[in-house]
């Protein structure tokens, strides 16, 4: 049993990391015969490692099913970035303990980032013990071997640690996407934001070689797919510890001189975002203008107390040199209201930010209080009603954007990457613009899997309507 300690997970000692090629003991291949069901929270990384959670189970001989009810194994790939994503996690726990209790033999297992919070495993030693089995981000790649002692031994296994461990390449993957495919580059985050608990439960920053990345992209490129999202938590300091002078910059052009159509990458830490990068964007068609660039807060006093180390200012010289380099550039954003202390001075500075940049896209948040995070411990005399009030008056504004930039598309021919048909409109089609816009719109089956020229007739606040363009 290894438990995670914050102590041990937030030293700042650089590590060597070895590259490891994932294996998988030839007896455990194939050796079950039952259904699995995996539910993911959180964000792309997250998406993208249950890709490889799939793979991993069926490479042991389980089949996915969609109902939880009906597997021999489910498994929670959870999120901590908020309080409301662990609240929802244990809340389908407590539907699992209801179905366990009925049924003793479903195994039952929880990974992902709540994994590696120190007092969630706390929880569980001590109010959910019928839990068969725990494993952390670190050591996902030792899920087969878990989950093969929970079925032979019948008893918990808790395999967290606190520290990242080696980089395995390797890994099977069951993409859920045939035309767009996530590429890890970098885990974890050397930033530590004073609010933020990722490089407590993704660890410090580790680059992938530049060999594996773009032998991995290759081969997306022979199997056909249209779109590789490169993925980290800072994926802007892709190459920093990797010292030799390969960056994201260098990265990022090696790949859009490849024959893949789109290219794209999340997410962006201001501070990391360079005139190389900038550069490069503007260079090649196929790097989508579409850039996410998380700003948080448009005061400069509540980004000094994030720890964001940069200034408004800075912000939208940054946004204002996008947009004058990157053709049609769409930026999107995150914010979150209702900091510690925030005061309504400091509110209006954001909104005034959202007035001077608005935002193609917006993920907004009330200010979640992490444990273990500095701001945690800061004192905070803002009501709930006053944060729920900033939230809503926020989303007013942002919305009234997002509708404007679509309406400016209207009677335009856009690309767009035609991912299947329309589960909510029969009859029609949807895929996502170069900006990374969704429409729908009217055309064939021929067309899915491929970028093809659609028209916008209509425009609303999420959305695109359209039609194919003739000729």
């Amino acid at each position: 049993m290894h438990l995670p300690t914050y102590q041990e997970a937030k030293t700042m000692d650089k590590k060597n990391y070895e590259k490891k090629e994932f294996f998988l003991n030839p007896k455990l291949v194939h050796r079950y015969h039952g259904t699995y069901h995996l539910k993911t929270y959180g964000c792309q990384m997250n998406e993208h490692d249950s890709e490889n959670i799939k793979a991993m189970l069926e490479e042991l001989g389980f089949t996915q099913v969609d109902d939880y009810e009906k597997a021999d194994v489910v498994l929670l790939n959870t999120c901590s970035i908020r309080e409301n994503a662990n609240n929802k996690a244990f809340g389908m726990l407590g539907r699992l303990k209801h179905l366990k209790d009925e049924n003793k033999d479903i195994v039952v297992g929880l990974c992902g980032c709540m994994a590696q919070e120190e007092k969630v495993i706390h929880d569980i030693l001590e109010k959910y013990q019928w839990i068969n089995f725990v494993v952390g981000t670190h050591n996902l790649y030792q899920l087969p071997e878990i989950i093969a002692k929970v079925l032979e031994s019948k008893e918990q296994q808790i395999e967290v640690f606190s520290r990242e461990q080696d980089l395995v390449e390797s890994l099977p993957v069951k993409r859920d996407n045939p035309y767009s495919a996530y590429v890890n580059i970098i885990y974890g985050c050397d930033k530590f934001c004073t609010y933020c608990i990722v490089p407590y439960t993704r660890g410090r920053q580790r680059s992938r070689a530049k060999e594996d990345i773009l032998k991995e992209v290759h081969q997306l490129i022979k199997d056909g797919y249209q779109e590789v999202i490169l993925l980290g938590q800072n994926v802007n300091a892709y190459g920093k510890d990797l010292n030799d002078n390969y960056d994201l910059a260098t990265l990022l052009e090696e790949i859009a001189k490849t024959t893949i159509p789109r290219i794209r990458f999340v997410t962006s830490h201001p501070w990391d975002f360079t005139k190389e990068m900038i550069e490069v964007i503007s260079k090649y068609d196929n790097i989508c203008p579409s850039i996410h660039l998380p700003v948080q807060s448009g005061s400069n006093k509540v980004l000094k107390l994030m720890g964001r180390r940069y200034t408004k200012e800075q912000y939208i010289a940054l946004f204002d040199e996008l947009k004058k380099k990157k053709k049609n550039c769409a930026i999107s954003t995150d914010i979150i209201v209702g900091f510690p202390n925030e005061s309504d001075e400091e509110f209006q500075d954001t909104l005034d930010l959202v007035d001077y940049c608005q935002f193609d896209n917006a993920f907004t948040f009330i200010y979640s209080p992490r444990y273990g995070t500095p701001a945690a411990k800061m004192k905070d005399n803002i009501s709930k009603e006053v944060k729920e009030a900033r939230l809503q008056k926020l989303n007013e504004k942002v919305n009234q954007y997002f509708l404007k930039n679509n309406q400016a598309l209207i009677g335009k021919t856009v690309d767009v990457l035609v991912m299947g048909k329309s589960e909510k409109k029969d009859g029609l089609f949807y895929g996502y613009t170069d900006t990374m816009k969704l429409i729908n719109f009217k055309g064939e089956n021929e067309n899915i899997g491929k970028i093809v020229s659609v028209k916008v007739l209509d425009a609303k606040t999420w959305s695109l309507d359209g039609e194919i363009a003739n000729g």
